[in-house]
């Protein structure tokens, strides 16, 4: 056996456990989820979406009791304080931009004493990791300053025409020189939160498993960002 092929070297360069990768792919499945699928039903039952909440909570409880699913049950009970403030925003607050990130932070409080009691911490990591990208993303927004044309949007979303009108500018203003230049710049800065972990080497391993959602989480907001874009771009064509 040579010193390439060693238990212990095998074991170095391995990248993550299988648990960690299901983690990370049920964390990337989770961020999609509010797109998706929260977005087009909170608009038409907000009730309904809020309500919801509590029975993610519920089934994220029964999954912790359970001998194979307890990872899967604390993802889940950070995702659903997710869905709850998405809820709640894009419900009745949808109008006001400058909400969105406060609401979406209104679960922070209880994700640190479940850090500092270190329970939930697969749930935690995946909140910090999600409620990260939808800061990157909204201060993206910000930069290019196309906040006015989403506060019209919301008021204008009724009239197809003038909606199309206010993404077209929207596009338009995120094609231009410095929109290109924040664009690459945010999404090289999720992509390096997304990595960095894997350069300690029990993360890389998969044996730290929070972290493997939290990154889950990042690197996933950059797709879900891309496909958000492509098809406001192929809306505003047709």
């Amino acid at each position: 056996m040579t010193a390439l092929t060693s238990p212990s070297t095998l074991s170095s360069l391995r990248l993550g456990s299988r648990l960690a990768w299901l983690l990370f792919g049920f964390a990337a499945c989770l961020v999609s989820i509010p797109v998706f699928i929260e977005a087009p039903l909170v608009r038409t039952f907000p009730w309904l979406s809020l309500a919801l909440t509590p029975l993610l909570v519920g089934l994220s409880f029964y999954l912790q009791r359970q001998p194979h699913s307890r990872y899967w049950g604390e993802m889940l009970y950070g995702f659903s304080w997710c869905w709850g403030a998405g809820s709640l925003y894009w419900g009745w607050l949808r109008w006001e931009p400058l909400w969105h990130l406060p609401i979406e932070a209104l679960p922070i409080p209880l994700m640190l004493w479940h850090l500092r009691q270190r329970q939930q911490l697969v749930g935690v990591f995946f909140f910090c990791g999600s409620f990260l990208g939808t800061a990157i993303t909204d201060a993206y927004f910000y930069l290019i300053d196309v906040i006015p044309h989403w506060r019209a949007i919301m008021y204008l979303e009724g009239d197809v025409i003038s909606v199309q009108e206010m993404l077209a500018q929207a596009i338009a203003q995120a094609q231009t020189f410095s929109g290109q230049v924040w664009g690459v710049l945010l999404s090289l800065s999720l992509l390096l939160i997304g990595l960095l972990p894997l350069f300690e080497s029990q993360i890389r391993r998969g044996s730290v498993l929070p972290v493997w959602g939290f990154m889950g989480a990042v690197l996933s907001t950059l797709v879900v960002d891309g496909l958000f874009g492509l098809t406001i771009g192929l809306m505003s064509m047709s």
